[in-house]
């Protein structure tokens, strides 16, 4: 996987259907975990301990554990109903073994007819594990999007490493399975392409800033402090998505903004964005096909 280094000004403007602004995804992260794993490292790398002191993998470690299985059996839920009262879609990401395991949430996204994107095999299982075991990385790359197939019945369009923890083969992979769109790559504000040996895939960023992670649990944001700093992101990527369009991605995991006292600020959030004309509340891969049908010549040299 290759690409340039390209700043904003040296661009072509990025036009987006209808005239709008920002493209707004809000991903809900339906993630799975082991109990416990064969090793002696701690397991959680899947974002930030509820509690210090991680325990080893092959110890359980039910603070850390039941703490993400509140998402599955209450906070996810709990959002679903606002999406649904408010009329809005998440694209969602989902790990091969949530199926089965966690069958429901996958349900419920299908049932509403949301996107739903590959997430790996199992959430503690890194990409990053087999960076010298090209071999084992395909294989978790294949099982995961064969076992998407089998539940969804269409071949999966893009994905997202656990942890975003990919490797240089990851996109190159998935381009040879016929994937559009890649989103471990989070540097810009912009769709661009990933030059791989099976030819182009497009970046559509994720993001780990834009994160409940990364408000609430790694920077203590209040629920107020939350909705507000989604918001001021929102209102300055809208002001320059006027000469040329922009991506918001919301990174949003049940356990997290699922919980009762927070779940105002998405709802104050996604009111706000509504009342913005320019805003297109897009899918992944609406974007991807947009791009690739639209732009090619956004990024000067993109396909060299």
């Amino acid at each position: 996987m290759e690409y340039d280094y390209v700043p904003m000004p040296q661009r072509q403007p990025l036009r987006w259907p209808n005239g709008a602004r920002v493209a707004l995804i809000l991903t809900f992260n339906l993630e799975t975990w082991d109990l416990t794993k064969d090793t002696d490292k701690p397991y959680y790398a899947g974002g930030p301990a509820i509690l210090p002191d991680i325990l080893p993998g092959r110890t359980p470690d039910f603070p850390n554990y039941t703490w993400r299985e509140y998402g599955q059996r209450v906070g996810l839920w709990r959002m679903f109903d606002l999406f649904d009262e408010l009329g809005v879609a998440a694209s969602c990401t989902t790990n091969a073994v949530t199926f089965e395991r966690r069958k429901a949430m996958t349900d419920a996204v299908l049932e509403r007819g949301w996107e739903l994107l590959a997430h790996n095999w199992e959430q503690g299982e890194l990409l990053t594990s087999f960076a010298q075991d090209p071999a084992k990385e395909r294989d978790i790359i294949l099982r995961s999007l064969a076992h998407y197939e089998k539940f969804t019945g269409r071949k999966a369009k893009g994905w997202l490493s656990s942890s975003l923890r990919g490797t240089m083969q990851t996109a190159d992979i998935l381009a040879e399975q016929g994937c559009t769109f890649y989103c471990d790559i989070m540097n810009d504000d912009q769709p661009y392409l990933l030059r791989t040996p099976n030819g182009p895939i497009v970046s559509t960023p994720y993001s780990n800033e834009i994160n409940d992670f990364t408000f609430i649990t790694r920077k203590n944001f209040t629920t107020d402090q939350f909705a507000q700093a989604l918001i001021e992101e929102l209102d300055v990527l809208y002001a320059e998505g006027a000469t040329s369009g922009r991506i918001m991605n919301v990174g949003l995991h049940p356990h997290v903004s699922g919980r009762a006292h927070r779940i105002r600020a998405l709802r104050e959030f996604i009111t706000h964005a509504k009342s913005l004309p320019g805003v297109w509340w897009a899918t992944r891969e609406d974007i991807a096909d947009w791009y690739l049908a639209h732009h090619e010549d956004h990024i000067p040299g993109q396909l060299g």
